[in-house]
């Protein structure tokens, strides 16, 4: 597997190849994030990215960890304190190795809250 998760033609195909933890992680949150509320899903930047009035949350599988991130995390660090800010905007990670995991229950919460986000306040990779 490549830094940039898997190469990969769809969303079904880039979690087929995975396997282990990471495969068990990344279906859990792909189901919670598409259970939360209606997102599409593509791979975009050879990641598995979920689609709400522009790009709103990407799962990217690593050799040694998996990111869950967020264009508007900045703004969800209330519900999940470990996502840490990336880049000068409001993107936002949560890294999770076999060690640190997180809930489905958790993920949706996410999802929900970075859905409403992007729909309320407009697509986050407009520049204005």
């Amino acid at each position: 597997m490549a830094m940039m998760g898997p190469a990969a033609a769809n969303p079904d195909a880039y979690i087929a190849a995975l396997s282990g933890w990471q495969r068990e992680r990344c279906e859990m949150m792909r189901t919670a994030i598409l259970d939360a509320a209606p997102f599409e899903e593509a791979i975009k930047w050879a990641n598995l990215v979920f689609m709400a009035n522009g790009p709103c949350i990407l799962i990217r599988a690593e050799e040694q960890r998996v990111l869950l991130g967020f264009w508007r995390g900045k703004r969800l660090r209330n519900l999940e304190p470990r996502i840490k800010a990336s880049g000068k905007y409001e993107l936002g990670n949560l890294v999770l190795t076999e060690a640190t995991g997180v809930t489905a229950e958790k993920v949706a919460r996410l999802a929900v809250e970075a859905h409403r986000l992007n729909i309320e306040l407009g697509n986050p990779a407009a520049r204005t």
